[in-house]
């Protein structure tokens, strides 16, 4: 890749990652407010229906899945940070060959071309 490419990329990565950071925050946001008002509502005199309970822990669950999501998807971020600065972004690490600039656009975390990605998800079914 030309200094140009990696500068490109260099900078798309680190949006994708200020903007997962971001949402990140939101979740734990959401979670702490919700934690905040389910603990408010324990003392309050009227107790909630246990389906309003159970759709609250269902609405925490999927917050904290967000945000493992979101947690894993930064890390990812980092690793094609760290290729970038080592020179090794944008070869497939199975074949070794280039992984192609419309991948990376779309998936700028992307390890394999898309050949040796298609046939390693064929493997799996």
């Amino acid at each position: 890749m030309t200094k140009e490419d990696l500068d490109f990329f260099r900078e798309l990565i680190l949006k994708r990652r200020e903007q997962a950071a971001a949402d990140l925050s939101e979740f734990e946001r959401v979670s702490r407010s919700n934690d905040a008002q389910e603990s408010g509502e324990d003392r309050s005199a009227y107790s909630l229906h246990m389906a309003d309970r159970g759709t609250d822990a269902m609405e925490r669950e999927k917050n904290l899945l967000f945000a493992q999501r979101e947690g894993s998807f930064i890390d990812y971020l980092d690793e094609a940070m760290q290729r970038v600065e080592t020179g090794t972004f944008g070869i497939c690490r199975v074949c070794e060959g280039d992984i192609g600039r419309p991948r990376l656009e779309a998936v700028p975390h992307a390890t394999q071309c898309i050949e040796c990605k298609s046939k390693q998800d064929e493997d799996k079914t």
